[in-house]
């Protein structure tokens, strides 16, 4: 995943980071802690990603002018944050930890975040419904979390179009989503099944959204080269994220809920 803010990137990104940048602007008013033009950091919220990686996210947020932890396994990802973190000049806003969903509470605060990211992580973990239980925990009362995971409807329709209709058939009934041997996804969600992971960790859905709706079936040559094809390609994913038709075969799936 590429940083929201570089123009081709948001192509994968956008839906989820305009959700995401409002949640925190509302979570940051309802506490009273907004930051002040983005450089005051003893108003701003206390965010943790899980699974942030390199900082595709959490360096974007910090600009925003608050305070991040991410909390990954991979070292060589997390120096590659301090780096992307020190470069973007809000190295002082961003901590990296290694570890992950399972052991969270080894290196993070329980109840101690106003926002919790949870992108691309269920997909890997053994346990998704422990991995979104702990990652809703990390939670202060009235917190936002926000869920990522890749979505089978997409992957269905993208073996498909392809002309891979067996693999499409086998995505389709694999309990795991998987479309074979070869599937590099250890795992997909379907809506329901995604919502009632987050419903089961004590958490009240506000919103879902489909991400990629279209972005993965359209050549790239076609969005490089078309005059505004970009723009309006983005703008085509915004309008179709909220409608249930076009979430269903969406490449993700993008739940934002609250902790009472």
């Amino acid at each position: 995943m590429s940083d929201p803010q570089r123009p081709r990137a948001s192509l994968r990104t956008a839906v989820v980071w305009e959700v995401l940048k409002d949640a925190l602007e509302r979570r940051a008013k309802a506490t009273g802690r907004e930051p002040a033009g983005g450089e005051a950091v003893h108003g701003a919220l206390d965010v943790l990603d899980t699974g942030g990686g390199s900082g595709n996210f959490a360096v974007p947020v910090a600009r925003l002018g608050h305070r991040v932890t991410v909390v990954d396994p991979s070292p060589n990802a997390l120096f590659a944050l301090e780096r992307r973190a020190a470069e973007a000049g809000v190295a002082d806003r961003v901590r990296g930890v290694q570890g992950d969903a399972h052991g969270l509470f080894d290196v993070v605060e329980r109840g101690g975040y106003d926002v919790v990211l949870c992108h691309g992580v269920l997909e890997y973990v053994d346990d998704p419904a422990e991995g979104l239980r702990n990652a809703a925990a990390a939670l202060r009362p009235a917190g936002t979390l926000s869920v990522l995971a890749a979505g089978l409807g997409g992957a269905v329709l993208a073996r498909a179009l392809a002309g891979h209709f067996t693999e499409a058939r086998q995505a389709l009934t694999d309990p795991e989503g998987r479309w074979g041997s070869g599937d590099p996804m250890p795992r997909r969600f379907t809506e329901d099944q995604l919502s009632g992971l987050v419903r089961a960790a004590g958490l009240e859905i506000a919103a879902v959204h489909g991400v990629r709706v279209f972005a993965d079936l359209v050549p790239g040559v076609l969005v490089d080269t078309e005059p505004g094809a970009l723009d309006a390609l983005l703008q085509l994913e915004e309008a179709a994220a909220e409608l249930p038709a076009f979430r269903s075969v969406a490449t993700q799936l993008h739940v934002l809920a609250e902790r009472d």
